[in-house]
């Protein structure tokens, strides 16, 4: 049976198909620069935790979140920032933390959720910390918070 004709990429032939670009804006900035944003955040992260200041140190790390393609890496390092972040708060206090964010930061970091929990190996230690998070983060931000990540072509 011939089954070559399901390796055609037919949107190559349709002037109305959709690509990502088209789909959302990138980020203007270029990858160094972005990676470099990434880098002061996380410094920044490190001196908030210092002073307990979780509600900033989350803020500073969800605000100008990177997207878009070929930053990786900035990618990366913000999530490792938002994984330390989520691992030195107390469960008690992470119901004030979540009110205290914004609706796109709250999308954001449901964002950064589905992101740890989808990547082999980290979830694996940060499990319980992020189905904590997610549970919280639901009650507070209620099921439209998860409706919008999984409909926003924006990947962190």
């Amino acid at each position: 049976m011939d089954v070559a004709f399901r390796k055609i990429d037919i949107d190559v032939y349709d002037e109305d198909a959709l690509q990502d670009s088209e789909l959302y804006e990138a980020d203007s900035r270029d990858p160094a620069q972005v990676l470099g944003d990434a880098r002061a955040r996380q410094a920044s992260v490190r001196s908030l935790l210092a002073k307990n200041d979780i509600a900033g140190a989350l803020t500073d790390i969800l605000e100008n979140a990177p997207y878009g393609p070929n930053v990786e890496d900035a990618k990366t390092m913000s999530l490792q920032s938002l994984l330390t972040i989520l691992n030195s708060t107390k469960s008690t206090e992470i119901p004030a933390v979540i009110k205290s964010l914004s609706m796109d930061s709250q999308d954001t970091l449901m964002k950064y959720l589905y992101k740890g929990m989808a990547m082999s190996g980290w979830a694996d230690s940060n499990a319980s910390v992020l189905l904590s998070w997610h549970e919280k983060l639901t009650e507070i931000a209620g099921t439209g918070c998860i409706v919008r990540t999984m409909t926003d072509r924006r990947t962190v």
